[in-house]
């Protein structure tokens, strides 16, 4: 099961972050962020994209400036949550063509709509990308026509 997601930039800030986990104050969820952000960030480009935190694990994977941190269960498979990261890297492309940390910051509401498209409760529930963006075309299409 995913426990969180974060997408930080090259300086450790975060731009999006999605918890599927309760019980974590504000002050311990930005306590983990700093700290696993850190670690990933320090890492070599040679050493792998996994991470054992805790009692999780963390996979992660850079994409330009972007990074995308992936904190899992023991007995997820990390290759699986590489995939899945790579297609909410493809869909989010698809999308913004060609997404940057702009893309994230100037329209949070429609990173997040897709996310939520992908996952919900910590599971992977779509990946096909037509079908996670086909809201937000339509979202797209009523806002024009109101203009």
């Amino acid at each position: 099961m995913i426990k969180f997601i974060l997408i930080v930039n090259k300086l450790g800030q975060t731009r999006l972050a999605q918890y599927y986990t309760t019980g974590l104050s504000i002050n311990q969820r930005v306590a983990l962020e700093n700290e696993i952000t850190r670690r990933c960030l320090s890492r070599k480009d040679k050493e792998c994209s996994f991470l054992e935190f805790r009692d999780l694990k963390v996979i992660y994977r850079r994409y330009a400036s972007l990074f995308f941190l992936v904190g899992v269960d023991e007995e997820e498979n990390e290759l699986g949550i590489l995939e899945f990261i790579h297609c909410l890297v493809e869909t989010l492309d698809r999308y913004f063509e060609n997404v940057c940390e702009l893309d994230l910051m100037f329209n949070i509401d429609k990173a997040y709509m897709i996310l939520d498209e992908m996952a919900l409760n910590g599971n992977i529930i779509e990946t096909n990308k037509k079908t996670v963006i086909a809201p937000l075309h339509i979202i797209d299409q009523v806002s024009k026509k109101l203009k």
